[in-house]
């Protein structure tokens, strides 16, 4: 059975998004994420927009501050505890935070387990369909983020989160999202969208060839 990719532009840089072949998303990378996926035109990969359609709407409402909760089918392979910890991600809120420590306890993990927890939410094939950005440390620190802080950050921000140079306590309610609107535009005849943020910002392409 073939998997389908196509490749997105959005005010975070590229993204790369993978499906089976029954339509559900597999994964969501970025250049230079640890993990990411990688991909490559063959008897598996196909290059293909169709099956992205709703997810390259739905992420475009995101980045406008028009969406708070996607709405997508998503099959992540995992550890079951790998599996549990994705899951206990999508039931943290936009504009809010939380915490390794609470997901540790959400997923009925012992503190000790908690470095565990970490290695799980940094293994999460979905980037921002499944919010592992809202996990912050218990000091109200960014700490790691597979997709780099600086994709955290403007998350963050998008979402209303940040407050000045920081971040708002762990559970704490957002700001007003951003309003603005980008304008999501697709290219004839090609695997890639674009979501195009008010600001431009320098294109980059995703790599999409495995050794």
């Amino acid at each position: 059975m073939p998997a389908y990719w196509t490749e997105v532009a959005s005010p975070v840089g590229p993204l790369l998004l993978t499906a089976a072949a029954d339509g559900a998303l597999t994964s969501l990378s970025v250049p230079g994420q640890k993990g990411g996926r990688t991909v490559r035109d063959g008897d598996h990969w196909r290059a293909d927009p169709g099956p992205f359609r709703e997810a390259v709407a739905q992420l475009g409402a995101y980045f406008a501050g028009e969406l708070t909760a996607f709405r997508l089918p998503l099959r992540a392979e995992g550890t079951a505890f790998r599996t549990k910890v994705w899951d206990a991600l999508d039931a943290v809120p936009y504009g809010t935070t939380t915490t390794y420590g609470a997901i540790a306890a959400r997923v009925g993990a012992s503190r000790a387990a908690v470095r565990a927890v970490g290695g799980a939410i940094g293994a999460n094939p979905l980037l921002i369909l499944r919010p592992c950005h809202r996990v912050i440390g218990a000091d109200g620190s960014l700490t790691g983020y597979a997709g780099g802080l600086e994709r955290k950050t403007r998350l963050l921000a998008l979402e209303g989160v940040l407050e000045g140079e920081g971040v708002l306590g762990a559970g704490q309610p957002a700001n007003t999202a951003p309003s603005h609107a980008p304008v999501i535009s697709r290219q004839a005849n090609s695997s890639v969208s674009t979501l195009q943020p008010p600001e431009p910002i320098a294109d980059r392409t995703a790599a999409t060839a495995s050794p």
